[in-house]
C-alpha cells in the first residue's frame, strides 16, 4: 500500500499558535499525535511519500523521529527540509530523496512535487470512461490564501471548454490535490483516499 502526506512540520512549534493554528498545547503534543496517526495507519512494508516539509527539528531529533515511524519512506524535498543537507542526517530511512517525481499508482500517473504545478505532465489524459489518468499531488501552501487561489484556478480550468485532438469538445481536466496533513487529520492517505478527501472538502 502506498500513502501520501505533506507539510507535517514535526518540531515546528509555530504551527500551533501562528501559521496553521493547529491548536495543540505544545510542540511535543503535536509530534506525538502525528506519530500516533501515522503508525495507526502505516504498516512496516507500506510506502509513504512525504511531499515536503517533513521536519523542522535538529538532525538528532529528526533521526530519532525517523526511527519511530512505520513504513518505507520517500521524500519529495521541501523548502524547510534543511536536515537533508546536514552531515549527521540519517538518510538511510529514505528509499530516495528528490525534488520531483512521477510514479504509477494503479494505472494512474502521479506527479509529485512540494510546490503545486498548474500545468502538469499528463493533465489532459483520460481513460476510455473519461476518468483522469494523471493527478498532481503537492504541498507547500497549507490551508492559505494561496490554496484558495489554486482552487479558483482549478474551477476556471475545469469549466473551460476546448477541442481535443479528435475534434470533440471537452472540459479541460485539472486534478491537483493538496495533501496537507491537516486535511486528513495528520493521517497518510492513499491516492483514492486523497481523491475522496479533496472532493468532500471542496463540497463543504
Amino acid at each position: 500500500m502506498r500513502f501520501y502526506i505533506a507539510d507535517l512540520h514535526f518540531f515546528h512549534g509555530a504551527m500551533n499558535d501562528r501559521m496553521d493554528h493547529r491548536g495543540f498545547s505544545t510542540m511535543e503534543e503535536m509530534n506525538e499525535y502525528m506519530i500516533q496517526k501515522w503508525n495507526g495507519k502505516v504498516r512496516k512494508r507500506d510506502e509513504v511519500v512525504i511531499l515536503g516539509d517533513f521536519s523542522w527539528g535538529t538532525v538528532e531529533q529528526t533521526n530519532e523521529l525517523l526511527g519511530r515511524l512505520n513504513g518505507r519512506l520517500y521524500l519529495i524535498q521541501g523548502n524547510h527540509d534543511r536536515f537533508v543537507s546536514k552531515t549527521k542526517a540519517d538518510l538511510s530511512r529514505f528509499q530516495w530523496i528528490r525534488p520531483y517525481a512521477e510514479l504509477s499508482d494503479n494505472n494512474r500517473k502521479v506527479i509529485l512535487c512540494h510546490y503545486p504545478i498548474l500545468c502538469y505532465n499528463g493533465q489532459y489524459h483520460l481513460d476510455k470512461n473519461g476518468k483522469p489518468k494523471a493527478y498532481m499531488l503537492y504541498g507547500h501552501v497549507h490551508d492559505t490564501r494561496d490554496q484558495r487561489l489554486l482552487e479558483q484556478f482549478q474551477e476556471i480550468t475545469r469549466s473551460t471548454v476546448t477541442v481535443n485532438w479528435q475534434g470533440e469538445e471537452q472540459h479541460i481536466p485539472c486534478n491537483m490535490i493538496n495533501c496537507f496533513c491537516m486535511y486528513s487529520d495528520y493521517e497518510p492517505l492513499t491516492l483514492d483516499e486523497w481523491i475522496e478527501c479533496d472532493r468532500r472538502r471542496r463540497e463543504q
